[in-house]
Formats: C-alpha cells, structure tokens, sequence
C-alpha cells in the first residue's frame, strides 16, 4: 500500500519552544492521532483509548517540574508535535515523542529528538533511553542515526490478574522506608539508581516490595506501561506479576529473552500485544538479574 500523501513543512520555518499548559488538549489529540494512525497501518492496538485520556497525560507531563517539554510549531502557529524529557533520575528516558500525521516524514520529529538528546547532555545524564514500537522501522531508524543503540527486545503482556503467590516470596505494598532497599537492588540490577521514580510512586498507591528470607529481593512501581520492576530472581518477579491487581494501561513490558518469565505469562493465560525496542543513548549496563522496563526506560 502506497505512503499517504503528507503536507511538505519547510524545516526553516519550524520553531521550538517549551509547551504550555493550556496546550495539554491539542497535544493529547496530536499524540493519540499519531499513535493510532501507525498502530492501526500495522494492525496492532493503540496505547491509549481516546484523545481525552492521552490529553490528561499531557496535562500531567506538562505540570511536573522534572519533564522537560518541547512543542514544535509553524511559522503561522499551528502545532505540528510534541517531545517530553523524563529527568527525576540519573538517567533521562524521553517520550512520548508525537508528530501530526498530517506533517510526518518532513523533519519534524528528528528535530524534537535532537533537541531532547541536547538538553539530555547539556545536563550531564549518565544516558538518556527510550522505548520504540518494533513494527515501526521510520522510528528505529531515526533513532539509530541519533546514536542510540537496540539494547532490549520486549513483549507488551496483557490479561486478567493472575492472584498468584509464589511460596516464599511475600508481596506487600512499598513504605518509604524500603525505598532505599529497593533502590540499591535497581543499582544492583541496572548500575544507577531510580529513587526519585521509586519514591513517587509510593504516594500514587502502585509501589510493590517482594521479600525473601526476611530481606528485599525485588520491588515494582508498577505491573503496567508506566511502572518499572527490578528484581534479583525470575521468582521474585513472579511474585510481583502474580499479586497485581491490574496490568495497567496496555499492560506490563517483560524482556523476550527471558524465555523462563515469557512462557509462565503465556501458561498462565496471559497474552502478547504487541513487540518494542528498547533504546540507549550513553553508558548501559547489562542487566544483572529480571526485570520490567516503563514505557520509558
């Protein structure tokens, strides 16, 4: 099938500038057009269910001193994309980056990107990372170009909650005072820290501790799109996809190589959605142990 025609921007007249709050609407209506346009050319699921949830999103994105924004407008102001820098850690994980379907393929994303990826080294983060939509080889090849490196295949898992328990291995809702347990077992697996995510989340209700012969062997901020898990056994992460009430969003994102984790997901009725890329930019460390990236990183 031949590429939909797309309105020619020329490059010179496009400006970037910092988005506004007042924009959150437009920018969840750009997002969820862009995102549904390339789900749907691939026969794949959108992320997100209508303009107005993907709206809140921005709205929260754009209302949080840690994100960084960046809109994209024409020379008569017209919105044409928008990109967000995640930047509450020592490592930046950038999205959702979206362009107007309408002025796809005219240069406007590759100007968002380059602009986060320069704020991203301007102040110094270890790396910055991203997550890519597998079936989208534009995107793959964009960020390629930009630097970054394929460091992670992943299965979008969605499906009914599990209401397993994994004998010896307790799950029980985050305190603050685990949160510098379970930081060191994310230094541990990945080599930085995510306290300031992992803090966050203790107050949004969704942080999750696994224990194991009295200690901390794994904790979640999250079984969904947005959360992350790190863990120092496959058990442990078991334990955590068992006791979730809900796979939020889309669903939880798990490394397709852990063939151990997959196939208990797929034996226990849970499905694949869809595949992604994870992406880094800088310094990556091999994982040391099983874990569950964000939508983010």
């Amino acid at each position: 099938m031949a590429e939909p025609r797309t309105e020619a921007i020329d490059p010179l007249n496009v400006v970037l500038r910092p988005g506004r709050p007042e924009e959150a609407p437009e920018l969840g209506r750009i997002c969820f057009n862009a995102f549904s346009a390339i789900a749907g050319k691939h026969d794949f699921p959108p992320d997100f269910p209508s303009p107005e949830v993907v709206g809140g999103l921005m709205s929260m994105l754009l209302s949080r001193p840690d994100i960084y924004s960046v809109v994209a407008e024409d020379g008569t102001g017209r919105v044409l994309g928008s990109n967000f820098l995640w930047e509450s850690d020592a490592v930046s994980g950038v999205g959702p980056v979206t362009v107007d379907p309408d002025v796809q393929n005219s240069s406007v994303g590759r100007r968002l990107m380059e602009n986060v990826i320069r704020r991203s080294d301007d102040r110094g983060f270890q790396s910055v990372r991203l997550l890519q939509a597998a079936y989208h080889s534009r995107s793959l090849a964009l960020y390629t170009k930009l630097g970054f490196n394929t460091v992670e295949l992943l299965s979008n898992i969605q499906g009914r909650p599990l209401g397993i328990h994994i004998d010896g291995h307790a799950v029980r809702p985050m305190t603050e005072a685990d949160v510098a347990a379970a930081d060191e077992v994310c230094r541990s697996v990945h080599g930085h820290s995510r306290r300031n995510e992992i803090f966050g989340s203790i107050s949004q209700g969704s942080a999750m501790v696994v224990e194991h012969q009295g200690r901390i062997t794994g904790y979640s901020t999250g079984v969904s799109f947005f959360g992350h898990s790190a863990c120092e056994a496959n058990e442990d992460l078991k334990a955590l996809i068992g006791a979730a009430k809900e796979f939020g969003g889309p669903g939880f994102l798990l490394p397709t190589r852990n063939g151990e984790m997959l196939r208990w997901c797929l034996e226990h009725g849970l499905r694949i959605v869809q595949p992604l890329t994870l992406m880094s930019r800088g310094i990556y460390q091999e994982p040391r142990g099983a874990f569950m990236p964000s939508i983010l990183f």
